[in-house]
């Protein structure tokens, strides 16, 4: 099963751009502004989240297009129609995105029974320096892909944590403290286990692959606090006199930390060059893809990837994208990186918003 028949309307610079007849490798190519990585974004929006970007949905609607944008795109099986998928804004609700599948109006949280999404782009390149609330997101997205019921436990958690901020902030009731703690807490050891399972998974899978010229990364989630409900429920209450003069939770789920070292070295990603770091980011990637498409139609998004590895390591990447189940989508700025593969690709050159199949 692979995605096909691919229209973007009004979304960034793309006034109307289609893409039909794709296979298992897809190729973007085009100058730097050209429009490659909004067509990426555009896929990564047939799924739940924000995107690839983490973008205001207002900020992708172009300028033709009165503040509404449109996607749509097909799954195909065995040369047929599976299913229709749509995403758009209109313009008078401009916060609010909008669904429909197979004509039906839905949620974005119905959108990952259809399709598995997994991405990388430059902009992730810094992930391990970078802070400690960037490498939760990056766990939380990952086990939305996985389990999509992980969404919800995510975003009710950071409710519950904005409202226990407030009432200790205005010292409310005990009562009031107890019920939303609950909520903290029920939801808060939801969003443990997700990330706790997700990365035990990508451990495994990254265990078993086979030597390749990529760094093996070595993956562990350090939990901020108590994980089980009960528990971490206490752990709020007995510390609210410590979390009130903080203006905020020193303890719990918000705390997490993925952890990430070198296989062989042990040396911490942090700490090893950029060519590494790139490398170990592929690497999980490619696990999570291989985690995410199980049971699904898996999409796997690579912005700019084969310009910045040498000849032997774009081919032990091209090998393991042929092993994998998921549909591939890749840019760059020329066709040479993708020789290799080429024959095999279906190819667009993007230009100023608009795509020529080539």
């Amino acid at each position: 099963m692979a995605l096909d028949r691919i229209t973007l309307a009004h979304f960034r610079n793309h006034r109307a751009s289609d893409l039909a007849g794709t296979q298992k490798f897809n190729l973007l190519v085009g100058e730097n502004g050209a429009g490659k990585t909004n067509i990426l974004e555009a896929l990564s929006l047939l799924s739940p989240g924000r995107g690839l970007r983490r973008a205001a949905l207002v900020d992708m609607a172009g300028t033709e297009g009165g503040g509404s944008f449109q996607i749509g795109a097909s799954l195909r099986e065995q040369g047929h129609e599976s299913a229709r998928l749509g995403t758009y804004i209109e313009a008078d609700r401009p916060s609010r995105r909008l669904v429909r599948i197979n004509g039906a109006d839905g949620a974005a949280s119905d959108l990952s029974e259809w399709l598995a999404l997994a991405w990388l782009t430059p902009a992730m390149d810094g992930l391990f320096t970078d802070s400690a609330g960037a490498r939760r997101r990056y766990m939380d997205r990952m086990a939305l892909a996985v389990e999509p019921a992980h969404a919800r436990n995510a975003s009710r958690l950071e409710a519950a944590l904005r409202e226990r901020n407030k009432l200790l902030d205005t010292g409310a009731d005990d009562r009031w403290l107890d019920a939303i703690e609950a909520q903290l807490a029920e939801h808060g050891a939801a969003v443990a286990a997700g990330r706790a399972a997700l990365v035990a998974a990508l451990a495994d899978e990254l265990s078993t692959l086979p030597r390749t010229p990529f760094a093996r990364p070595v993956l562990t989630y350090r939990a901020g606090g108590p994980t089980e409900l009960e528990p971490l429920r206490q752990e709020l209450r007995r510390n609210r006199g410590r979390d009130r003069a903080a203006g905020r939770a020193l303890t719990g789920p918000q705390r997490d930390e993925l952890e990430v070292v070198m296989a062989g070295s042990g040396q911490s990603a942090a700490l090893c060059s950029t060519g590494e770091q790139k490398a170990m980011l592929i690497a999980i990637t490619l696990a999570h893809s291989t985690l995410a498409a199980e049971g699904r139609p898996g999409l796997l998004l690579l912005d700019e990837v084969a310009a910045h590895l040498d000849p032997v390591r774009r081919a032990a990447l091209f090998d393991r994208l042929r092993q994998g189940r998921a549909q591939v989508w890749m840019t760059g700025t020329e066709l040479a990186p993708f020789e290799d593969i080429a024959a095999e690709s279906a190819v667009w050159r993007v230009s100023a918003g608009t795509v020529e199949r080539i």
